[in-house]
């Protein structure tokens, strides 16, 4: 008999499908927040009307625009940012990008409620994976000021409670969380999403079908998340083609937010990610890879490795990417090349040199640990790194 306990996350709802200006205004209106700071993407800033929609909405309730978090989110940026809201004594923080954004509201929100004010602060509150692959987090305080957030990728950051944050004098991204630094409202327009990148859109994309392929391949999972996961993948699969062929496609950029949305269900119920996720973070914070291509490059190859352990569920994600007779690697590697995003470490800049040290790393994040199929130290990761060159 299946077992469990489903936990609904600390987040009021998600508005979807209405326009950012109107949904915005309804949602500071509700919240009757009288100081927003705001935390946008620098291009978005620089580049579009959007960020200028935002200040319209607001108008004397707009206590400050932060437009320069580094990728990954590194401390410095987070410290500072937290410094600026707490002198223009912000009762909100708005997000409007992607996840380095999103993981900074988060950071600036932790730093508000536990008097953080320099980026060495920082070291009493990030998580500590101990050799067993057991992760240990200190006690936090709750953020004192929570966030609405718009999104403008598909990495779905916004709907967890978790942030990651670079130490860039170790040069190593780190885990912080606090069930209260999940946002209070997530804003889904998909016209907002009409700026982003191509490549990021898309790559971004692929990193929420790594969380949808994970979950349903992982070693403890839920039937919500099963449920989710595998429309997540459907609607992504035809999505994310759909906006490569159309860029001004909102109904299907939309598919792919919802997508996004469903494919997080499993990371709020404690389902456990495997080595794509596990690897990734470590391509990310040392070797500077963006989220969406560490997914593209290792997700296959991790799919590929264990399906001996979970042959019947990668059935499951072959037929919900629309390609019942192919495995699950095959069929995931089939959609990345389809949109004409990387396949391997090469593609996206990652030297030989740098491998031994990403194996070593990579066995300090938690998901390795929790793949399904047991990784037993550096050189099994090394293993799949190769594979993935």
């Amino acid at each position: 008999m299946v077992q469990g306990i489903h936990r609904y996350p600390p987040m009021d709802r998600v508005i979807y499908g209405i326009p950012l200006a109107q949904a915005l205004a309804d949602e500071v209106a509700r919240l009757d927040a009288r100081a927003v700071y705001v935390m946008a993407s620098g291009t978005l800033n620089r580049e579009t009307d959007v960020i200028d929609t935002v200040r319209q909405v607001l108008g004397n309730r707009l206590a400050g625009v932060c437009a320069k978090v580094g990728a990954h989110t590194p401390r410095i940026d987070v410290v500072a940012a937290a410094n600026e809201a707490r002198a223009a004594k912000a009762d909100l923080i708005l997000t409007v990008g992607g996840g380095s954004v999103t993981d900074a509201a988060k950071m600036v929100g932790l730093c508000l409620g536990n008097d953080v004010t320099r980026p060495e602060d920082l070291d009493r509150f990030r998580a500590i994976v101990t050799p067993d692959g057991k992760t240990e987090r200190p006690p936090v305080n709750a953020p004192s000021v929570r966030s609405i957030d718009v999104p403008t990728t598909l990495s779905a950051g916004e709907f967890t409670p978790f942030a990651g944050c670079t130490d860039t004098a170790r040069n190593v991204k780190e885990s912080f969380g606090h069930a209260l630094m999940m946002p209070q409202a997530v804003i889904l327009d998909p016209a907002v999403t009409i700026h982003t990148p191509e490549w990021l859109f898309l790559s971004t994309g692929i990193r929420a079908v790594d969380h949808a392929v994970e979950d349903i391949c992982s070693i403890n999972p839920t039937p919500f998340s099963d449920g989710m996961s595998l429309q997540a993948l459907r609607l992504l699969s035809a999505g994310l083609p759909a906006v490569k062929a159309n860029p001004g496609d909102l109904d299907a950029r939309l598919n792919c937010q919802l997508g996004a949305w469903m494919s997080i269900m499993g990371s709020q119920n404690g389902v456990a990610k495997g080595a794509s996720h596990g690897i990734g973070h470590v391509l990310g914070g040392t070797a500077h890879v963006p989220h969406g291509y560490t997914s593209c490059v290792m997700l296959p190859v991790v799919l590929r490795f264990n399906e001996p352990v979970n042959a019947e569920r990668q059935r499951w994600v072959s037929e919900a990417l629309g390609r019942p007779n192919d495995s699950a690697g095959d069929a995931v590697a089939a959609l990345i090349a389809s949109l004409g995003l990387p396949g391997t470490l090469r593609d996206v800049g990652v030297k030989p040199e740098q491998l031994d040290g990403i194996a070593v790393e990579s066995m300090h994040d938690r998901w390795v640990h929790s793949n399904p199929r047991k990784i037993d130290g550096p050189p099994a990761v090394r293993a799949l790194l190769d594979a993935a060159w």
